[in-house]
């Protein structure tokens, strides 16, 4: 897997807003936030898609529910409620390819989300 912007916010190449750090996971400000509360939760192992993920990779995608979560709380969002999302490939709408969970509060969700993208399957 080549480098993405995820591996240098990892190895503190390039500065980013983090909310939380551990040895498996970091999480941050996503910085095209999409709601008033948006954040990534990254695994440290570079992943590149869902489809790539091992079954030795279980307990660190676990972990970023729980990192999710926790981070959720520590915002004060947690009780209202706030979503998580891991898209896959480009019709999934992945854009950088190291996994990396959504998680966006702050305001009511709609579903289904983004229908102003949609684009038929070719």
């Amino acid at each position: 897997m080549s480098e993405t912007i995820f591996t240098k916010i990892i190895n503190k190449d390039i500065p980013a807003d983090i909310l939380y750090e551990d040895a498996l996971s970091l999480a941050f400000k996503d910085i095209n936030p999409q709601a008033p509360v948006h954040f990534l939760v990254i695994p440290k192992k570079p992943i590149a898609t869902i489809n790539d993920i091992a079954e030795e990779d279980r307990e660190i995608v676990g972990h970023l529910s729980y990192v999710a979560a926790k981070v959720a709380a520590e915002l004060g969002v947690a009780e209202q409620g706030y979503r998580t999302v891991m898209n896959c490939n480009e019709f999934g709408g992945q854009t950088v390819y190291h996994i990396h969970l959504h998680v966006l509060a702050g305001r009511l969700m709609g579903w289904p989300p983004y229908t102003d993208k949609a684009k038929p399957l070719e």
